[in-house]
């Protein structure tokens, strides 16, 4: 098992594509943190407020475990912010987590 960083972009004005999937987004990540697979999850505020309201958000980060790159790439593509089109464009990549210890 390795590490890897999904980076979710969205498109503009994505907060309602958002809310249609956000309980189907929150399913996958209470799932990987039940398996003790998630470090961390959260959305990017798209203006510098941690409560955004009607700007939404830029879009996601999430460090997990995987079995392999193409097992996170396969997992990120199945993201419901993928199939409401809230995500633009999904990024993956190994991850190595060295501080905090």
């Amino acid at each position: 098992m390795m590490l890897y960083a999904i980076n979710g972009e969205d498109v503009p004005d994505s907060l309602e594509k958002r809310k249609v999937a956000r309980s189907a987004h929150l399913e996958r990540i209470d799932a990987l943190q039940k398996e003790g697979r998630l470090v961390l999850a959260g959305p990017y505020p798209a203006i510098d407020s941690p409560d955004p309201g009607p700007a939404g958000f830029s879009g996601s980060l999430i460090v997990a475990e995987f079995e392999s790159l193409e097992a996170a790439r396969s997992w990120a593509e199945a993201d419901p912010y993928v199939a409401s089109g809230a995500y633009a464009k999904v990024t993956v990549k190994p991850f190595k987590k060295t501080l905090p210890p």
